[in-house]
């Protein structure tokens, strides 16, 4: 492995991947795979079903996006389920870094809606993980039955190809665009997050008082009928 690739191995001030929290939650699910893509494919599987996406959880400090914070609590949004990912893939050897980009998000709730005044997601988060001497972009974000429920098109992730998200959704409509790439970086640019942030949302995206999933189960009752909630 060449020195440009070995940072990408170190643990982070938010990628932890040395905490044994961490540490034993990658050897669980990938310890016994045969090869790195193997791993890394289990990697993904296990953080994006196994933490459950929640944007109601933003907290752009270093202690509350780290990878066994994220884990300890089994929820996250979009950044710290991709710094999770990093720190795990990193934990078994294998280089990992984060991406983001600003994208058009038509998945979200009306409380959502009334807090940013926006669909246009700033600073969206994914893993860029190394494999076979190029960089893969997996999307860990949507577990599946939240996938489900929004009748959205899941992730899934082959070590292989770009996991991005799809432009439609399982109905047709309009799911995600991607507006533009901001780079990918050893560790979140939380400095640089913030000041977007406070600059194109009006208010502070502070929902820590609901209820995600309890708000999606009521965006999408009308449209879907009874369902059992994600």
């Amino acid at each position: 492995m060449n020195l440009a690739i070995m940072e990408y191995v170190q643990p982070s001030a938010t990628i932890d991947s040395r905490h044994t929290a961490v540490s034993a939650f990658a050897m669980e699910n990938a310890g016994d795979a045969r090869d790195s893509r193997q791993k890394a494919i289990l990697l993904y599987y296990a953080v994006r079903d196994g933490i459950r996406y929640d944007p109601y959880l933003i907290e752009l400090t270093v202690d509350g996006l780290k990878a066994s914070h994220t884990l300890s609590i089994g929820r996250g949004w979009c950044v710290p389920k991709a710094i999770l990912l990093a720190a795990c893939c990193r934990a078994m050897g294998i280089p990992a870094r984060l991406g983001f980009a600003d994208v058009r998000n038509h998945l979200s709730t009306a409380r959502m809606r009334e807090t940013m005044k926006t669909d246009v997601f700033y600073w969206h988060g994914y893993t860029a993980i190394y494999l076979d001497d190029i960089w893969v972009k997996a999307t860990p974000a949507f577990n599946i039955e939240l996938c489900e429920r929004f009748r959205i098109q899941s992730l899934d992730f082959d070590g292989r190809n770009d996991s991005i998200y799809h432009p439609l959704d399982q109905n047709g409509n309009r799911h995600m665009e991607y507006l533009q790439y901001r780079g990918e970086f050893t560790d979140a640019p939380i400095n640089q997050i913030i000041e977007t942030f406070q600059r194109e949302y009006e208010q502070n995206l502070s929902w820590h008082s609901a209820d995600f999933y309890n708000d999606v189960s009521l965006e999408t009752a009308a449209d879907s009928g009874p369902r059992n909630a994600v």
